[in-house]
């Protein structure tokens, strides 16, 4: 990276049918020098707005997976650092501080993020934080290449590069609505079963049913999911409903990844 001059940011995002909400995600990522978004086809309009809002437009219609999305997106960026933002997600004013202070830096790491979940019109903030975090800001001489079907995982020049991570969490508009909720769950769920087949995972009912349990105790009582109401009993119900469908596509839908996979 040139040491003589500012470094820049680019902010890649994917999209497919997300015109009710690509202008706010693309608003949130305008401090940015590049803006790329990688659209799957989309057949509202995803691609005009972001194009009226500034955006540079690619389309990719022929679906492979996230992975090669994100591929795809990488070969248009023309900047030092690299942030990835989904299209159901909004980067807030404390964030993008730290975004552009974590760049400015010039430090050779990887930087993670946590969220806060929006869920049905409430921000679920007193939920603790996911697990882990998610690896969202790279270099862009460093981050080789993407990897996975869904909640896919990018591949480093150096598997040694240290990792630090952001402290204002990301915002999550995961699910807006019931009916959005249900089409996300089953869509997630398609995705979670191709990636399990892979691995070897057996499906069925009661494997579901111990899946669904345990992830919902998980997020309603020792992620403190309670402790948001209604709204909160909702977004994890649907998460577990999610986990139990995993098992049951696998045992009585016998998915494999291919062209008929849903996108995003």
């Amino acid at each position: 990276m040139a040491e003589h001059r500012k470094p820049t940011l680019c902010i890649g995002i994917l999209t497919l049918n997300e015109a009710h909400r690509i202008a706010r995600c693309i608003q949130s990522a305008s401090f940015a020098d590049q803006v790329v978004v990688i659209d799957s086809g989309s057949e509202d309009r995803t691609r005009e707005i972001a194009q009226e809002m500034g955006a540079q437009v690619h389309l990719y219609p022929d679906w492979r997976g996230f992975a090669e999305q994100r591929n795809r997106l990488m070969t248009h960026v023309k900047a030092d650092w690299i942030f990835f933002l989904d299209a159901d997600e909004v980067i807030p004013h404390g964030l993008q501080d730290e975004i552009r202070a974590a760049v400015a830096s010039g430090e050779n790491a990887v930087w993670k993020i946590y969220w806060d979940q929006v869920a049905f019109g409430r921000t679920l903030h007193r939920m603790a934080k996911t697990e882990g975090g998610v690896w969202r800001l790279f270099r862009t001489d460093q981050l080789l290449r993407y990897e996975g079907v869904v909640h896919e995982h990018a591949v480093l020049r150096d598997p040694a590069t240290p990792v630090r991570t952001f402290r204002t969490r990301l915002l999550h508009h995961s699910r807006e609505s019931v009916y959005g909720g249900l089409l996300k769950m089953a869509q997630y769920a398609q995705l979670g079963a191709v990636r399990r087949v892979q691995a070897g995972r057996r499906g069925g009912v009661l494997r579901g049913l111990a899946s669904a349990t345990s992830n919902f105790i998980r997020l309603y009582i020792f992620r403190r999911g309670f402790l948001c109401g209604a709204e909160g009993f909702l977004f994890c119900l649907l998460v577990a409903l999610e986990c139990f469908f995993r098992y049951a596509i696998i045992r009585y839908d016998r998915p494999v990844p291919g062209d008929t996979m849903v996108k995003r």
